[in-house]
């Protein structure tokens, strides 16, 4: 199968299950609002060492208190979701100069307390904001308004897709192209840096006195390809980038999928693309590159 003159190999990107909270962030202007937005998904790429995976989702033009928004979601276990937001929420939000946090997931079951409202040490105060229930906290800038109570859902991590070139600027290029359309789009993030993957990973490592829980995805790695006998680089591929995608469903990845691949295969100087999984050792969710197109 081709696609804007880049074959689609014929396999699938495996994925596995997550929860996922949102965050919408709300402030004075768009400017303070990405940069709340920005502490708060730091040190979230992968979970293999970060404390969860999280990510900027879009931008909200009617929010809670009417000011400028920009969500974000946070995925991890559920019985850590609790301290996740919370701890992002206190670290990160509530210190911005004129931030405030929003659940933005108010209609599911699962709900949880950030506790928020115990920083006013006594002197905060319940309000409401928007029709749902906050607390009005005394700060140094005036007062943090912000509501307490946070849903989460079951979500999808680890879809992805696989940009190949002979050079590494036109394969960068595209996968740039790629995230740049899945950015505007609800329900998913591209968590890592500028939404790209330069290193991406396996399942596991050789046996070194120390344990490591993942390792180089070796079979990607076209500097390798000559060495090993297990190595999937297509002929003339010496680039690859990988964009890794975490959503609130299956049908909110398979469109960032969709949407990607087309971008990126857009570029016109891709040769490739593919898609990273581990015959089924990592998780249950397959998304398979054909049947995006179907």
């Amino acid at each position: 199968m081709e696609l804007n003159g880049a074959v689609i190999l014929d396999t699938f990107a495996e994925a596995f299950p997550i929860w996922v909270s949102r965050i919408i962030i709300t402030a004075d202007s768009p400017e303070w609002a990405y940069a709340a937005a920005a502490e708060a998904t730091g040190f979230a790429t992968s979970k293999i060492f970060c404390p969860c995976e999280a990510g900027i989702e879009r931008e909200w033009r009617v929010t809670p208190d009417g000011r400028p928004g920009i969500s974000v979601l946070i995925c991890g276990e559920k019985k850590q979701m609790r301290s996740l937001v919370a701890d992002r929420i206190s670290q990160c939000i509530l210190p911005t100069p004129t931030a405030s946090a929003f659940n933005g997931l108010p209609d599911t079951r699962d709900r949880f307390y950030t506790r928020m409202h115990y920083f006013g040490d006594g002197y905060e105060e319940r309000c409401i904001v928007g029709g749902r229930p906050c607390w009005r906290i005394p700060v140094m800038e005036g007062y943090y308004t912000g509501e307490e109570r946070y849903g989460t859902v079951k979500g999808i991590a680890g879809g992805n897709f696989l940009v190949m070139a002979e050079e590494s600027c036109d394969a960068l290029a595209a996968a740039k192209a790629g995230v740049a359309a899945i950015t505007p789009m609800e329900g998913v993030i591209t968590g890592f840096a500028g939404g790209v993957v330069g290193s991406g990973s396996k399942v596991g490592c050789k046996n070194y006195l120390f344990p490591m829980p993942a390792s180089t995805n070796h079979r990607w790695c076209p500097a390798l390809k000559e060495k090993i006998s297990d190595s999937l680089v297509p002929d003339g591929v010496n680039s690859i980038y990988e964009v890794v995608i975490n959503g609130i469903s299956e049908a909110a990845i398979t469109s960032a999928m969709k949407a990607g691949v087309e971008a990126a295969t857009r570029q016109g100087k891709l040769l490739f693309i593919g898609a990273s999984n581990f015959e089924g050792r990592l998780g249950p969710h397959q998304f398979h590159l054909h049947d995006l197109f179907k």
